[in-house]
């Protein structure tokens, strides 16, 4: 175990330089008088170790050291394989420069850990786009990872859903998400996100920009997705379900939204059950109800009720002409939109 903790403080100090003491007690889960102890331990061994106190002070390795040792375990190195996406890399310009980093790693690795990872390269992949969906090549991306790098500012001319606006936005880093590729853009201190395949003209400029130190790409992203879904489910509908509607909600509702609903416990005689989930617009609710078809049926908001029943009662008349004189194929929309109207219970 000491052994373990050692070798993690020496590469804690070779990847980062400067490291205080209470860094290594919390990253190693031991007390700092644990910590004083290692020290001496690593400099009885010959490790060029030495302390810098004062306020910015700590723990720092001779300027030029270098240890060859890698400490990889067969799980971690199995682990550094599972990162390599290759698909993302291509897409921001690094695609070679991945296949050589993995190369000269399989190469530095000792003979028994060359298996596993070459295993795991073998066995597993990642198709980052949502099923039946491509994967987006934006025409900036490559400019806008330069950017992001070199903390450069940006001039964009981008299309939202409302209009076409000019920005000039500090890019701050990339996401990838179900295939699309998003920036984090600065703008008079304030980070918004700006999905790059709707970027349709940008200018990298000369000017630099400071990158706010406490800055975090991945809890501003988290945050902003959980914030966002729920403004666009603001609202509640409630919801008669079949069996099978009930079974479909995995398939047609996200995880946001069938983490919020509440089903009934007791189903009715046909085992229907009430449902009341998540929802935004009344158009917006509509669109995400429509799949369910005949499974489902809009109980209140009125509003949204009434919005099914008009577009089960357009359905109708698309397909009625096929439907006359057959009445055992009416479409089910066509039996919904005629108990809206007229009031007829279930």
């Amino acid at each position: 175990m000491r052994a373990s903790r050692l070798l993690t403080i020496l590469m804690t100090l070779q990847a980062r330089g400067l490291v205080t003491a209470q860094t290594l007690a919390d990253e190693c889960e031991v007390s700092l008088r644990t910590i004083y102890r290692d020290i001496d331990a690593l400099s009885a061994a010959g490790i060029p170790v030495y302390s810098e106190r004062g306020s910015d002070g700590g723990y720092r390795l001779l300027d030029g050291y270098r240890t060859r040792l890698n400490g990889l375990s067969a799980q971690e190195a199995e682990a550094l394989f599972m990162t390599g996406l290759a698909g993302p890399a291509a897409d921001l310009g690094l695609g070679a420069v991945m296949a050589a980093a993995q190369t000269k790693l399989l190469a530095a690795m000792p003979a028994e850990l060359r298996g596993g990872a070459e295993r795991v390269r073998a066995r597993f992949h990642l198709d980052a786009p949502a099923w039946f969906g491509e994967a987006e090549q934006p025409a900036h991306l490559t400019a806008i990872a330069g950017a992001v790098w070199e903390q450069r500012a940006l001039q964009i001319r981008y299309r939202s859903w409302k209009a076409e606006k000019h920005r000039r936005i500090e890019p701050l880093g990339l996401v990838l998400k179900s295939g699309s590729w998003y920036v984090a853009g600065q703008i008079e201190g304030r980070v918004r996100i700006y999905r790059i395949a709707r970027i349709r003209e940008l200018t990298v400029l000369d000017q630099r920009f400071e990158r706010p130190e406490s800055f975090d790409l991945a809890a501003f992203w988290a945050d902003s997705t959980q914030r966002l879904g729920e403004e666009l489910h603001s609202n509640r509908a409630t919801v008669r379900l079949s069996p099978w509607g009930v079974k479909m909600m995995e398939a047609f509702l996200s995880p946001l939204v069938r983490n919020g609903a509440g089903i009934s416990e007791e189903a009715d005689a046909e085992g229907w059950r009430i449902v009341t989930i998540p929802v935004g617009s009344v158009r917006q609710a509509a669109a995400e109800l429509l799949p369910f078809g005949a499974e489902a049926e809009v109980l209140a908001p009125e509003a949204l009720r009434l919005r099914m029943a008009e577009i089960a009662a357009d359905l109708v008349r698309i397909y009625g002409d096929g439907a006359r004189g057959r009445e055992a194929d009416v479409p089910a929309a066509a039996v919904i939109a005629s108990r809206v109207l007229t009031g007829t219970p279930s």
